[in-house]
């Protein structure tokens, strides 16, 4: 399922990662999922929470760099192997992944899997549901991950 994400630029320095949540915890806004990717001197935030429009508002207003990026969701069984039968899958339909990220509520029931590929929606269409069915894997059920 297609799942929207709010990309934050941060600058890496004591204190940044804190103030985002911070911010985000005193408007009501829930962080579902994360990813920080970083250099030397900044960094990435990747955040799925339970009201974009409203975190781009009030980390705008703070005057943080925020960007929306759509993403896709798979739930994929937690075992051994689990991401590399996805990965090969798309590798032999001819998928880049930019970037990916993943979750785990209980362990040994299912993952989720947040992925960023460079056709997103040509990869809906054409070759998630064919992968869902080979590795019998749910792409709609990580709909209840993100509500």
């Amino acid at each position: 399922m297609k799942v929207e994400q709010i990309s934050i630029f941060l600058e890496n320095k004591p204190g940044a990662l804190a103030e985002v949540t911070r911010i985000l915890g005193d408007s009501g806004i829930n962080i579902r999922a994360l990813s920080l990717a970083d250099t030397k001197d900044f960094g990435i935030l990747r955040l799925i929470v339970n009201d974009n429009d409203r975190a781009r508002q009030v980390l705008g207003q703070k005057g943080f760099t925020v960007r929306k990026t759509e993403v896709v969701a798979v739930e994929v069984p937690d075992r051994p192997g689990g991401l590399a039968d996805i990965l090969k899958s798309l590798a032999d339909a001819g998928v880049n992944v930019e970037y990916l990220y993943a979750f785990v509520q209980q362990s040994g029931t299912n993952a989720i899997i947040i992925f960023r590929f460079d056709e997103t929606d040509q990869v809906l269409d054409d070759v998630i549901f064919m992968v869902s069915i080979k590795l019998r894997i749910n792409i709609a059920a990580a709909q209840v991950w993100f509500r």
